[in-house]
């Protein structure tokens, strides 16, 4: 069973950058696609990124592209997003899932291991 653990939230001011990560434990992250989630209390969470290092494939949704970027050190078995020129509507608690790359692919999934959220605070 893949555990995983996200961390790397925080404040930061609009124009700021945040380095979020999601330390997988139970299963290599190369053979892992690994899914980021965003959610605001009210609202449907939304895939921001997804990376799938078996299937040589990302995924980025519109808003974060060119913004964000995903990446997977396997000698960590860590992904990591990284954000960059954060805005205030960047703010959200931000999740990690996974599943095998065998029985899921990006963007869509399915994705059955879900990591605790991480709150990011983009201020104007």
């Amino acid at each position: 069973e893949v555990q995983l653990q996200a961390s790397g939230g925080g404040w930061v001011q609009a124009g700021g950058s945040l380095r979020l990560s999601c330390l997988a434990s139970g299963f290599s992250v190369d053979r892992l696609v690994v899914g980021w989630f965003r959610q605001v209390p009210g609202k449907e969470r939304e895939g921001v990124s997804c990376i799938s290092k078996w299937h040589s494939s990302e995924y980025y949704e519109d808003s974060v592209k060119g913004r964000f970027t995903v990446a997977s050190d396997s000698a960590k078995n860590t992904v990591y997003l990284q954000m960059n020129n954060l805005k205030p509507e960047d703010t959200a608690v931000y999740s990690c899932a996974a599943q095998s790359s065998s029985r899921s692919s990006c963007p869509l999934g399915p994705f059955g291991s879900w990591g605790q959220g991480t709150l990011v605070t983009v201020s104007s």
